[in-house]
């Protein structure tokens, strides 16, 4: 990595570290409010500095977006030519690939195995899949009812796009925004976490190799302010937001007192597991192990709130309970690991307090529960039975290795038991284990989800939609769905009688 653009050393003596960089029209600059620290995760120690972006840096990148978008090296490229960026972006991915994932491993604290796999792997995958859709973006000719009238419609950009991302799969989840909108000759600002904002750093160093135009990717990092004033910004087409409900209000709100910005957003989710009597418990109890403790349970869609059947509940219980127990615990950076830390101090009291508010009320602790001791920020995997549908644990979105496992009578119940997993304000995900196609059928019908899976974990596709219901979002994002999303239709009516 080029020292004029950004260091990511962990030197003990701050003074030593250089902030990172924004990247703006194809340059470097320092940031005009400062810097802060970034952690990692696992010890505690710093990082890096990060530049701060004022007002000026952002009106500045929203600038170059704009005037990039009618400058001929981009929108004048033949859509072969865009998909051979495309295409280049990816390779580099992966050809950097090992460096990539011990960044994201360093700053989000994730396992090496799921950075190698899952974020780096992804990443190339959709800049490679939307590469393959540039060539093949249409439009069509429609049959109007008015006398000589030729009638087709096209597919233009929308745009400057503001692409803001969380910090659970910062890498990931900017490819899945980014490889989307320039496929279809948008332009792009980026703003990460404030959290975990070195891979995004390093994609877009990559994407200038790649050879993106100036202007074409812009990137501004900063915290929470600076997604607020792309969110209110009037000269940006479109938002696509990945984090939570509360932050997802304020973007609304602010762009429609602005200037009524396209929105995309992926928000929260308390995604439900139910295991039906009839389930292959071993598969269940292998998947939902997975499926709820993917990077520390910092997944949208973990499985997090279980309706067992209570037949099986005692079994299921006691398995789960000794899985969790079997987990090996450590810094995402050593291959035997896991379960890493989560993200930040500040995080692991969200969960350490939510933890404790679920014995308060009621429900017994049957394993974990604790932060551990030492440096990082761990904590334990943890296991609650006996929940009501009342309590937090089952209600909030707690965003850690924490499990809450109700039960239900039999499936002669299951309107009641849709009702109980539908009573929620979240709906991004939803898993059911059984071994009876009816049964499936009728859960994954019933359930007010964007994605149920069956008898399998929460892992997304670059091919297929992603999005969630009522509080959970609004759109999708992933396969032809986010052709969609960045796009505008444009409807052209040509009369060629006298």
């Amino acid at each position: 990595m080029k020292a004029a653009q950004a260091t990511f050393t962990n030197h003990p003596d701050m003074e030593d570290l250089m902030p990172t960089r924004l990247h703006i029209n194809g340059e470097w600059t320092t940031a005009s409010g400062g810097a802060f620290e970034t952690f990692d995760p696992a010890t505690g120690q710093v990082i890096e500095e990060i530049g701060r972006a004022t007002a000026a840096d952002v009106d500045a990148a929203v600038a170059a977006a704009r005037e990039a978008l009618g400058r001929p090296d981009w929108a004048g490229l033949l859509p072969i030519q865009r998909a051979a960026l495309l295409f280049r972006l990816a390779a580099l991915i992966e050809d950097n690939a090992e460096e990539l994932a011990a960044l994201e491993t360093r700053d989000q604290g994730q396992p090496i195995g799921i950075s190698r796999h899952v974020s780096v792997a992804g990443s190339a995958e959709h800049f490679r899949y939307y590469a393959g859709w540039v060539t093949k973006i249409q439009g069509t000719v429609n049959p109007v009812s008015f006398p000589e009238t030729l009638h087709y419609t096209k597919r233009e950009p929308v745009g400057v796009n503001a692409l803001i991302t969380p910090w659970n799969f910062p890498l990931m989840i900017l490819a899945w925004k980014l490889a989307p909108a320039l496929a279809t000759g948008n332009t792009a600002v980026i703003k990460p976490s404030e959290v975990t904002s070195l891979t995004s750093v390093r994609l877009v160093e990559l994407a200038v190799e790649a050879g993106f135009p100036p202007g074409v990717v812009n990137l501004v990092t900063g915290d929470g302010s600076v997604g607020a004033m792309l969110s209110a910004h009037p000269d940006v087409d479109h938002l696509s937001y990945t984090g939570s409900t509360a932050t997802g209000r304020l973007i609304t709100r602010a762009s429609a007192d602005s200037n009524l910005k396209r929105l995309t957003l992926e928000l929260g989710g308390k995604a439900p597991s139910v295991i039906a009597r009839d389930a292959n418990l071993s598969a269940a109890i292998a998947g939902n192990l997975a499926g709820s403790t993917l990077n520390s349970g910092q997944v949208c869609a973990a499985y997090t709130r279980f309706y067992v059947d209570a037949a099986r509940e005692d079994e299921f219980v006691s398995r789960m309970a000794e899985g969790l127990r079997g987990l090996a615990i450590g810094p995402g950076a050593q291959e035997s690991t896991q379960l890493g830390p989560l993200v930040s101090a500040r995080h692991l009291d969200h969960v350490e307090a939510l933890v404790s508010t679920g014995s308060e009320q009621g429900a017994t602790l049957v394993t974990g529960g604790h932060r551990l001791d030492g440096e990082g920020f761990f904590f334990e995997p943890t296991l609650f039975s006996g929940v009501t549908d009342s309590m937090s644990i089952i209600r909030e979105e707690i965003f850690g290795p924490v499990l809450a496992v109700t039960t239900y009578d039999d499936l002669d119940e299951l309107d009641d038991l849709l009702v109980r997993a539908n009573d929620t304000e979240y709906g991004l995900a939803a898993t059911v284990w059984t071994q009876d196609i009816s049964t499936s059928q009728r859960l994954a019908n019933g359930i007010r989800a964007g994605a149920v899976f069956v008898n399998m974990p929460p892992i997304p596709d670059m091919a297929a939609p992603w999005g969630g219901y009522k509080a959970s979002g609004w759109g999708r994002e992933m396969g032809p769905w986010a052709i969609d999303a960045y796009t505008e239709i444009k409807s052209v009516w040509m009369h060629y009688g006298a």
